[in-house]
C-alpha cells in the first residue's frame, strides 16, 4: 500500500471498493435470472439464487452500521454464508 494514505483513509477505500463489489455481483445476479429459461425448474432455482445472491451487499451494508464488534462479525458471517449459498 502507499505509504502516503492514512490507516483511515485505507479503511475506507476498501469499504467503499466491498461495497461497489456487492452491488455489481447483486445486478449480475439480477441480470442473470432475467436470463434464465421461463421453465418451473430454472424459475425455483433461480429466485433462490436471486434472493442469496441479493442479500450478500445487505448484509454487508448491515454490518457496517453495527453497533459492535460481535454485531459486525455476525452480520459478514450470514452474508458469507449467502454468498456460499450463491456458489456454484
Amino acid at each position: 500500500m502507499n505509504d502516503d494514505c492514512s490507516e483511515d483513509d485505507r479503511s475506507r477505500a476498501e469499504r467503499g471498493d466491498l461495497r461497489s463489489r456487492t452491488k455489481t455481483f447483486a445486478v449480475r445476479i439480477v441480470r442473470l435470472y432475467g436470463a434464465l429459461p421461463k421453465s418451473t425448474e430454472a424459475q425455483v432455482i433461480g429466485k433462490q439464487l436471486l434472493r442469496s445472491g441479493t442479500s450478500v451487499g445487505a448484509h454487508y451494508r448491515e454490518a457496517q452500521r453495527a453497533r459492535s464488534t460481535a454485531e459486525f462479525i455476525s452480520k459478514v458471517e450470514v452474508g458469507l454464508q449467502e454468498l456460499e449459498e450463491t456458489d456454484c
